[in-house]
């Protein structure tokens, strides 16, 4: 098979303690997942989950043990943070249910939904879509993945963000609005999931800009740390 021009190459992320990599198929988003975000964003309540989507080529790889680095975004006075649990899926499926979705998860992973807030508050007011202030190049920064296997009580897990050594994001897995089986099967509901997707799970209160020079540190109990720096 020949090409016009030479095809990307492909997206993978690092597996812990293996030499194969995860190829990336599609990366999926829940918004307003955790309750107090959802109220720092003007929301309350258990809303009905909804999603957005990023290019697979937005990922920014940070390898185990390394400080990624994402360049400050063009068209934005206000880039904000947003610390996630990213779940690997493993073995595809449409209309999964929750209480099958274990089967179907391959692994976690710490990730960055970086946000250019002022692009995405502006297209909200015009009833627009706000891929522009979710889909940019960079804006995914993500960790190691770790196999199912080798992780803990993960959905009990605290979740935290720091930012040039003071606190920014802290909860836990557990004030999920709806929980790693639940936005599984919503999420299949509405595409047939495949090997090599990613689904970041949302973000807890404190989210925040930032701005060059900053050094993030995002960390899941149990799943390491992930260290990125804006240029």
């Amino acid at each position: 098979m020949s090409f016009v021009f030479p095809p990307s190459p492909l997206v993978s992320v690092p597996v812990l303690g293996q030499p194969e990599r995860f190829p990336v198929h599609r990366i999926y988003c829940v918004g307003r997942n955790y309750e107090e975000h959802a109220k720092e964003m003007g929301f309350t309540g258990r809303e009905p989950p909804f999603f957005f989507l990023k290019p697979t080529d937005s990922l920014v790889v940070v390898e185990a043990g390394q400080t990624g680095t994402m360049p400050y975004p063009s068209l934005t006075q206000n880039l904000h943070h947003e610390i996630e649990l990213v779940v690997a899926i493993g073995k595809g499926g449409r209309n999964i249910s929750a209480a099958d979705s274990i089967k179907h998860i391959y692994g976690y992973a710490v990730g960055l939904d970086m946000t250019r807030r002022d692009l995405q508050n502006e297209m909200k007011k015009q009833g627009r879509p706000w891929c522009i202030g979710k889909a940019f190049d960079h804006s995914g920064p993500i960790g190691p993945i770790t196999p199912i296997g080798q992780t803990k009580d993960i959905h009990n897990a605290e979740i935290s963000l720091q930012v040039n050594g003071a606190d920014r994001q802290r909860s836990n897995i557990s004030k999920l609005i709806w929980n790693v089986a639940e936005t599984i099967e919503h999420l299949s509901a509405a595409w047939e999931l495949q090997p090599g997707d990613l689904i970041y799970t949302g973000t807890p209160e404190g989210v925040a800009a930032v701005v060059s020079g900053d050094t993030l540190v995002g960390e899941v109990a149990g799943l390491g740390r992930l260290q990125v720096q804006i240029r």
